[in-house]
């Protein structure tokens, strides 16, 4: 069963700028393809992506071409820096984009383009906040449609005030951050197995119209 993984890197850094966030993507990547899972990674802001909600903001945007990316994946991950404690502007520039896929719902059933995707995310960066930028991410993420499985989050953070990163501070060898991006990527594949043999039945679109029944009689 084929299946496919993609990777926004939500750093602020154009390439070729060495990543942290990067850095810590391609230890998911070298576990996913131990689980047969091919994986691409996207540089955010390496494209001309605008500001606003709809899926095409047009004048040379960019979007849709990564959008058509996580339309065909079967697992979305958003891997994000940490900038003053919170997710990163290039992060919270593609959940705002992911909104205009509230417009795209299936006619059949009227469910949005995410639905039947696994999602996980993955965070680096100095002193704290991992835990509410992977909350932050993954509620989005469920809201557009997107599955999110047990353990699929994986971070790691360095000492309070300025200091090294990921990389300069041997992160790589750092044991729960590896532990849980194995957590990640097996929970992900595994959902993401399920739900492509079993695919999600609710029709929204059934759902609205017997809300909107009821509420014409009430």
């Amino acid at each position: 069963m084929a299946i496919k993984a993609l990777f926004l890197n939500c750093t602020l850094k154009k390439s070729p700028q060495i990543s942290n966030t990067h850095a810590l993507i391609d230890k998911a990547v070298a576990i996913f393809k131990e689980l047969g899972v091919g994986s691409e990674v996207i540089r955010v802001v390496d494209h001309n992506i605008a500001f606003g909600v709809s899926s095409d903001e047009g004048n040379g945007d960019e979007w849709p071409f990564i959008l058509e990316k996580i339309k065909d994946c079967n697992i979305l991950v958003i891997a994000t820096p940490i900038w003053f404690g919170v997710l990163s502007s290039v992060a919270k520039m593609v959940i705002e984009r992911l909104d205009g896929t509230y417009m795209e719902g299936d006619p059949e059933t009227g469910q949005y383009p995410l639905y039947g995707k696994v999602a996980g995310v993955m965070v680096t960066g100095n002193e704290d906040g991992a835990h509410d930028v992977c909350s932050t991410i993954l509620y989005s993420l469920t809201h557009l449609g997107c599955t999110v499985p047990p353990n699929a989050d994986c971070y790691w953070v360095g000492d309070a005030g300025p200091g090294p990163s990921y990389i300069e501070a041997g992160g790589e060898r750092h044991l729960y951050t590896n532990r849980t991006a194995r957590y990640m990527a097996h929970n992900l594949t595994y959902f993401a197995k399920l739900l492509k043999e079993n695919p999600i039945p609710t029709s929204l679109k059934k759902l609205d119209d017997e809300a909107k029944r009821v509420s014409n009689k009430g």
